[in-house]
């Protein structure tokens, strides 16, 4: 009709992110889609810093399930097996490292809850109590080879010594990833503190898990 405007059809696409006054997401997050939030344009879903954490701890397990095995049956065949008396502080190591699981979840509730603060101290404990773990191993070396016991020794020092040097070596990259947690700038990053956070926890209780059980086999293997 004269004097009516004809507009063309067109698709409106509503993108519902960053207007009408929304809340505004925390400090780093948004890296999610875990829980069926929309994440930010070419922001990569979190699922695949969940795989590959799974993939990296199926890993480490194969290989010391390995030494394991290994261990059992050098000591069900060998002849010259000679126990190794555990140093007493490597008890002491553990009740360290067992805490530091209990500090690091305090830390994630401090997190959850916005206790920034918190969270950074509690974190900070955990890593000391790692660290201190790690330098009670060396300890325990120490005192073993001040009683003449070394990797050559005979095959039961031999498999101490590879299985505290091999867990030491993990759990210190467990360490770093704790460290990495605290200095790091999540603002601009794909992945947010929280999802970091969480997936140094699976890393850090699996080393934990994992040291308890290596200490059970070498207490009962003796």
């Amino acid at each position: 009709m004269p004097g009516t405007t004809t507009l063309p059809d067109e698709e409106l696409i509503v993108e519902g992110i960053g207007g009408g006054g929304g809340p505004t997401p925390p400090p780093g997050g948004g890296d999610g889609g875990d829980d069926g939030k929309r994440r930010r344009p070419g922001t990569p879903s979190s699922n695949r810093y969940y795989t590959g954490i799974t993939l990296g701890i199926v890993s480490i397990l194969m290989f010391f399930m390995a030494l394991a095995s290994a261990f059992l049956v050098r000591r069900g065949t060998s002849g010259d097996w000679i126990p190794v008396h555990l140093p007493a502080v490597l008890w002491l190591n553990t009740l360290a490292l067992i805490a530091s699981s209990f500090t690091l979840e305090r830390a994630r509730r401090s997190l959850s809850r916005l206790d920034l603060p918190g969270f950074r101290k509690l974190w900070t404990v955990t890593t000391g109590l790692g660290a201190l773990f790690l330098i009670g191993q060396l300890v325990a070396w120490r005192q073993l080879v001040a009683q003449g016991v070394f990797m050559a020794t005979n095959p039961a020092s031999s498999f101490f010594y590879i299985f505290t040097a091999a867990h030491g070596l993990h759990l210190l990259g467990g360490v770093g990833a704790l460290l990495f947690v605290f200095f790091r700038k999540f603002e601009k990053t794909k992945i947010s503190l929280p999802t970091a956070a969480e997936i140094t926890s699976y890393y850090w209780h699996f080393m934990d898990g994992l040291w308890v059980f290596l200490l059970a086999l070498l207490y009962l293997g003796k």
